[in-house]
């Protein structure tokens, strides 16, 4: 992980001075047994590893890359599964199986289980729900991605009434982060090691687990079609980090159809394909931007795109890159430059939004991943539904080219030219109207910066506002909120490089008027950390809001749960989720930071991820859901 600059480094240092404290202390103790010489070698040899292999990122400030000194609240199975099938893969592809496993092991302070028995966790009374007649509360709660659910059974009043009822441990997991979906009575959500669960709301107990072949991260869309057969008429949608996209019986957990939409080995999906009619809407990212970090790897020429799928085959229907796909021959004219040939990025991370009266989607877009950045990087794309076909790109921040190369010591052989900000928009543009039906498209960005833009006008601005300094991780990184009045804006501002004018970091919740931008109020985040666990541990809030009649909810990179008025911000209601939990399995599972996935309130219950060990935040795996107290 890297640490921002500005930070006090003194957390790093003491954690790494314990640990080898500790392994000195194991090692003097028990010396004279051949067991613990036999252990002794064992560590020396995976020590040896980590240093080759491990120690460049995780011991220098590199960002993104967790501190050694988390290593041990991560547990074996978490690191093994990173170096064999996820964002490690590449670094563990060239280690033997025992090699992974050694430090796995070493790193994980653990040895590793052989398998999880999950057969007391299932629900013993069959599937009855009534999933047709139901209204379903999904990643933005609307197609316009308000994010604001106006019939949560759950009003502002009964907000400081709610206790835990129940929570999920994610097995092996280091994160939480694909949002729950809420279906009469069902709760879908996807994890960490790929499998996808159907949960009883009251219970918790599992009805159906479907294992897809990659880390579902995003939420999971749910939709009716009678047309598809074999009980497929209530299915689920979702993809996986491997660029995969499935449909599956919504009763059963049966594979109905599974799509492969990546033309890059590197592919992703990160952001919540979004249902609409006929059509599953999927957005196209990727992790080429840490390939990068490979002086070999000739970096980079992924494109961030939109891809139609049908939703009763799963067929590709069109597939819309954000940069086009051009080539052009150089000629020795500096007036007719090789228009594409070094373009690459602008990644789309964030959910698309529909716009069902002008026929359009939006989608934002990320940074370039080499100089120079293309104009439809950190930008608003407007493309028609039926066609894909792009009407209108607004660009909100030019010149934002950037990989994970950049931020290696020594030799920056893939760093583009521009070398950042890295302010992309992460956040799905909100399509929102007032009382007089006049329409905005209001934007966030990890630069800090908010703004109105008008769909009528191909997304020309109405009003702006700069609300924090921005960084890595916002400014504005996962979602905004808003109702029929107000604009709800969480700020992030915890990573932030010298490259830029050094401002004052304003963590928390702000509320503005969506017609003018105005600031209707501040709640600052508050400081919940304990000091043992920062800089793992800080107070913002990147992760997205919620918004329900009267009230705001907010999860932050410390743990801390709140519920604010949304006429003036105060807390009425806080829940720390950074701890131990015993969940309905009978197992222990650890709340970290929320990050990600927003909260969701339906049927009377408010339900969270916590935990996220990606870019050194606290690690946790476990789902909490809370009702009202009798």
């Amino acid at each position: 992980m890297k640490l921002p600059v500005g930070t006090n480094s003194k957390p790093m240092r003491i954690g790494w001075m314990t640990y080898l404290i500790v392994i000195v202390l194991f090692h003097v103790k028990t010396a004279d047994s051949a067991a613990s010489l036999e252990l002794e070698a064992q560590g020396t040899e995976a020590e040896a590893l980590y240093l080759a292999n491990c120690s460049e990122c995780h011991d220098s400030p590199v960002a993104r890359a967790p501190q050694r000194l988390v290593f041990g609240m991560l547990g074996a199975e978490a690191i093994l599964a990173a170096l064999e099938a996820g964002p490690m893969q590449s670094q563990g592809e060239h280690l033997s199986e025992a090699q992974r496993r050694l430090l796995a092991e070493h790193l994980g302070s653990g040895k590793l289980r052989n398998g999880w028995d999950s057969r007391d966790w299932f629900c013993t009374d069959p599937f009855d729900a009534n999933l047709s007649k139901s209204k379903t509360h999904a990643w933005g709660f609307s197609p316009e991605n308000t994010r604001h659910i106006s019939d949560a059974g759950l009003t502002a009043e009964e907000m400081p009434q709610l206790v835990l009822k129940w929570a999920f441990a994610y097995p092996g997991a280091t994160r939480a982060r694909s949002q729950p979906t809420v279906v009469a009575g069902v709760v879908y959500v996807g994890s960490q090691s790929g499998s996808v669960y159907a949960l009883d709301l009251q219970s918790g107990c599992v009805y159906w687990r479907f294992d897809a072949d990659a880390e579902v991260r995003s939420a999971i869309s749910f939709g009716l079609d009678g047309a598809a057969g074999d009980g497929g008429g209530e299915s689920v949608y979702f993809g996986d980090f491997s660029g995969s996209v499935y449909r599956v019986n919504a009763r059963t957990g049966k594979l109905l159809w599974r799509a492969k939409v990546g033309d890059h080995p590197d592919v992703t999906i990160t952001g919540s394909p979004q249902l609409h009619r006929d059509r599953l809407y999927v957005p196209l990212s990727s992790t080429e931007w840490a390939r990068a970090t490979d002086p070999s790897y000739a970096c980079c020429n992924f494109r961030g795109g939109v891809v139609a799928l049908s939703v009763t085959a799963g067929k590709q229907l069109w597939k819309t890159h954000v940069i086009p796909q051009v080539r052009q021959e150089l000629t020795g004219d500096p007036e007719n430059v090789r228009e594409n040939d070094t373009y690459s990025g602008a990644p789309v991370w964030n959910t698309p939004t529909i716009d069902r009266a002008r026929n359009l989607l939006y989608v934002g877009t990320g940074q370039s991943y080499t100089s120079p950045a293309h104009r439809n990087s950190d930008a608003v794309i407007a493309m028609d539904l039926d066609s894909g076909e792009i009407k209108w790109s607004r660009q909100l921040l030019s010149g934002d080219a950037w990989n994970l190369a950049c931020l290696l010591p020594g030799e920056h052989v893939n760093c583009p030219e521009q070398n950042g900000p890295d302010f992309d928009i992460g956040a799905p543009p909100i399509l929102w109207s007032d009382e007089q039906e006049r329409e905005l498209l209001l934007v966030g960005q990890k630069s800090g910066m908010v703004y109105a833009l008008d769909p009528d006008l191909e997304g020309e601005t109405v009003w702006k506002r700069k609300l924090g300094r921005g960084g890595f991780s916002g400014g504005v990184h996962w979602g905004m909120a808003a109702d029929s009045q107000q604009l709800y804006v969480p700020i992030a501002d915890t990573e932030y490089f010298g490259k830029y004018e050094k401002l004052p970091a304003s963590p928390g919740l702000f509320a503005l008027d969506p017609k003018t931008g105005m600031q209707m109020w501040f709640a600052p985040a508050g400081d919940h950390c304990l000091p043992e666990q920062r800089p793992a541990c800080d107070p913002g809030l990147s992760a997205a809001v919620t918004s329900v009649p009267g009230a705001v909810l907010a999860g932050g990179f410390d743990g801390m749960l709140k519920a604010y008025t949304a006429d003036t911000g105060a807390v009425i209601w806080q829940y720390d989720t950074n701890r131990e939990f015993t969940t309905v399995s009978g197992v222990s599972a650890r709340g970290g930071s929320i990050e990600s996935d927003g909260p969701v309130v339906s049927e009377g219950h408010l339900l969270v991820n916590s935990g996220y060990l990606y870019g050194g935040r606290l690690p946790g795996n476990v789902l909490l859901v809370f009702g009202r107290s009798l």
